[in-house]
């Protein structure tokens, strides 16, 4: 709750009405924090937890939850000290935000986010794996990684980081493999870990950075022998397949003129897979699999003709589709023609190719010439997050509360990697639950970039746009009323769906009578938890099989995502750690638990006073 100019909260906290925190303490509006205090209050049966207004205070203490903690002896060997060091250093200087905190390694279990470790007995566990993918990570590749000395795997691929790769990395001994794809890196690549590519004890990665090989030819260089030999190997073996194909060629249009004047196509069927192929003998089959600019053709070839159609919208039509390899693909076609609906797909294809996330849909490829508009896209097998709310997919394969906020934390990590994994930053404009598709294993991706707004620089907090777009029901009002977007106008569309996604319900509900009015998601919800009865609006189909606290934070975070103001609202970073939050409530509390606390040997109970 959001203080007036003249309210205040603040209070002391006391066990057993003895000073446990040095000072008063004040919450701030929407930020999490937590207070401790390193002092041991011991002797008792019973101990009784007290927020004492100040003198001061305007307003009596609020208390969203008590952790009580023991105390365990722990036997692990912690991790080696340089190790220890080393990854702090990194951890600073990536402003790294993860579960980093206590030893790296040890105890197992709770060992950090992207980290493995080797653990050999009596021994300091060492840093083995340091996966950073899609972090968001800017600024130069620090040397610091350097004193991982146990360092086998380094993935930073998927990143902002810029300038050269640093020479030190070739002197780790253990190193093979280095993935620094999709950054800005530029300049050559260092001699030594060019040797160790060439010589084989190391797979280096370097793809879609500033310049696809770096200075030019190191890429090439690290699939070149320098020597006579093997050159002359490769210019014969280039001139055999020469003359093999100019031979095939003159067979085949032999063969066209004598047996098959009125055609050039072939239709299949790969008895294996059963799935439909067409071969043309005049279109190169050897298509590849990402950002590749296809023809017409190629798509008739890739979906059959158009055969079967699995979406539609005001875009087109989606159909299915298999590459030569069996890939299977969505392919996207654009209905009309129109400059504004050229230029939106223009957007999306641009998008999609400078990005790669894992909770973002992927670009295979795309066609555009005078007859055709089109995406080629990665299939998305059990369809939209809206078709598992209110579609058909919602009876035969209902989400549990523990997939509805697993899905919830992927798309925001999506929208976080948009927000601040992209340069310059990447504003959707269009977050709704059918732009959230879901794979097989039901892992959530943002599709449909046809909207989104790129903003000029990594300074900019807004972009004016001429007219407002988006879906009514998600549209930002502070975006609607001043044509002025921002990051947190993507905020806002999402925690409209966060709401959807407890409630079940459509962005605007409509009345139940035939002159009653439509209400706004937003207000049907905030009405009835006035009461606190969080259950009232909680989406009956999930039969009450989940944890009421995680349900509670998830709706709280959707309504701070909502409010009218955009600087109320939170980042789709605070989104992402909130709705972890979240997660972990729902992994870690019995479901419908109380809020009673016990210790092995005593009873804590909680109160407040004004």
């Amino acid at each position: 709750m959001q203080l007036t100019e003249n309210q205040k909260r603040e209070f002391n906290i006391k066990i057993n009405n003895i000073q446990w925190y040095n000072s008063w303490f004040s919450p701030d509006y929407l930020y999490s924090d937590a207070v401790y205090a390193v002092r041991s209050i011991d002797g008792f049966q019973r101990y009784n937890v007290l927020l004492a207004a100040t003198a001061n205070s305007t307003l009596p203490p609020i208390l969203n939850a008590v952790e009580l903690f023991i105390v365990l002896p722990v036997s692990a060997v912690p991790t080696d000290s340089g190790d220890v060091s080393a990854i702090n250093v990194i951890k600073t200087s990536y402003q790294i935000t993860k579960n980093w905190n206590g030893d790296p390694c040890a105890p197992k279990t709770y060992a950090w986010d992207g980290l493995n470790c080797s653990y050999v007995v009596s021994s300091s566990p060492r840093i083995t794996v340091v996966s950073l993918a899609s972090n968001g990570l800017t600024g130069e590749i620090t040397n610091d990684f350097a004193n991982l000395k146990a360092l086998q795997t380094l993935d930073l691929s998927y990143n902002n980081l810029t300038g050269q790769i640093p020479d030190v990395l070739s002197q780790l001994p253990l190193l093979s493999v280095l993935d620094l794809r999709g950054n800005q890196l530029n300049g050559s690549i260092p001699p030594g870990l060019l040797k160790k590519s060439r010589d084989g004890p190391l797979t280096l990665r370097v793809e879609n950075n500033v310049t696809q090989c770096l200075d030019g030819t190191s890429c090439n260089q690290l699939k070149k022998k320098h020597n006579s030999y093997t050159i002359a190997i490769a210019i014969i073996i280039v001139s055999v397949v020469v003359v093999v194909f100019l031979a095939a060629v003159g067979i085949l249009i032999i063969y066209k003129f004598k047996k098959q004047p009125a055609t050039s196509w072939n239709r299949t069927v790969n008895p294996q897979n059963k799935r439909y192929s067409t071969v043309a003998h005049n279109v190169n089959t050897s298509m590849k699999l990402e950002n590749h600019q296809f023809t017409y053709s190629e798509l008739q070839q890739i979906t059959n003709d158009f055969q079967r159609e699995i979406g539609r919208g005001g875009f087109g039509v989606v159909y299915m589709g298999f590459l030569v390899d069996g890939t299977q693909v969505a392919v996207k076609m654009q209905r009309h023609m129109s400059t504004r609906e050229v230029n939106d797909f223009t957007v999306e294809a641009q998008h999609l190719m400078r990005i790669h996330h894992r909770n973002l849909v992927s670009l295979i490829g795309y066609c555009k010439d005078e007859n055709c508009l089109a995406l080629v896209l990665e299939y998305m097998s059990q369809g939209s997050l809206e078709d598992h709310l209110r579609g058909s997919a919602a009876s035969t394969w209902p989400l549990t509360w523990r997939d509805r906020i697993r899905i919830a934390h992927e798309s925001a990590k999506g929208l976080e990697y948009l927000h601040t994994g992209c340069s310059p930053p990447l504003v959707h404009r269009d977050v709704k639950p059918s732009n959230i598709l879901l794979d097989a294993q039901l892992e959530a991706k943002i599709a449909d970039f046809g909207m989104s707004k790129q903003f000029s620089s990594n300074d900019n907090t807004h972009v004016t746009t001429d007219h407002v777009v988006g879906t009514p029901g998600y549209v930002d009002p502070e975006y609607h009323m001043t044509c002025q977007l921002t990051k947190k106008s993507d905020v806002y569309s999402f925690g409209v769906v966060i709401l959807q996604i407890v409630t079940g319900q459509p962005a605007i509900i409509k009345g139940t009578e035939p002159d009653s009015e439509s209400m706004n998601l937003i207000q049907w919800v905030r009405v009835r938890l006035t009461s606190g009865d969080i259950e009232s609006v909680v989406d009956a189909s999930m039969q009450g099989d989940y944890n009421i606290y995680s349900v509670r934070k998830a709706a709280d975070v959707a309504l701070n995502c909502t409010a009218q103001s955009g600087a109320q609202r939170p980042t789709m970073t605070e989104v992402t750690l909130q709705l972890k939050e979240c997660i972990e409530l729902e992994a870690a509390v019995g479901r419908n638990s109380t809020s009673n606390f016990h210790t092995a040997n005593s009873s804590t109970g909680c109160t407040s006073e004004n």
